[in-house]
């Protein structure tokens, strides 16, 4: 396989289908890409569990949830923490959507949000916050990538609405 610049994956992600990949949930199944079609769908990629900027984006896309579901959308959040810290974090925040385990990275691997970044003056591998909006046959519609987080789950939900 061609190595691809990130510019190039992300041309190649959008209007393109979701390759099928399978992550452990909280919801005691394990989540595969293939199975959630059928309905629009949005996966968010943070870094960590009970971080600032993490339960924030959490907590917008728990309040819109609601909304998220009228219009016909799943919503999965995604970091590379355990299950064990999900099962935690969910409860505590409220989330009354799925968050996905990914330590293997498959799913990081899949949207390739897995960035250079730094933390405390070095250079450490870890989640760009990234959000991808799936449509009803798989098919990924829009993608943000860098995310701020004040706004954006309102911002993906304008778009879930006009899919």
């Amino acid at each position: 396989m061609l190595a691809m610049s990130p510019r190039e994956v992300i041309e190649i992600m959008l209007n393109t289908p979701v390759p099928e990949f399978e992550i452990p949930s909280t919801s005691g199944q394990p989540f595969n890409s293939r199975t959630a079609t059928g309905k629009a769908w949005v996966i968010y990629f943070y870094p960590k569990d009970n971080t600032p900027g993490c339960t924030a984006e959490g907590q917008q896309f728990r309040d819109l949830h609601a909304q998220f579901k009228k219009a016909g959308c799943a919503i999965y959040g995604v970091s590379r923490d355990s299950l064990k810290s999900h099962e935690n974090f969910r409860t505590k925040m409220s989330f009354p959507f799925d968050l996905l385990s990914d330590i293997e990275e498959v799913a990081c691997k899949t949207f390739d949000v897995i960035k250079m970044k730094n933390m405390y003056g070095k250079k450490v591998r870890g989640i760009e916050r990234s959000t991808f909006a799936i449509d009803a046959k798989g098919i990924v519609r829009r993608e943000w990538r860098g995310v701020k987080v004040p706004g954006h789950a309102q911002e993906v939900l304008e778009f879930i609405k006009t899919l």
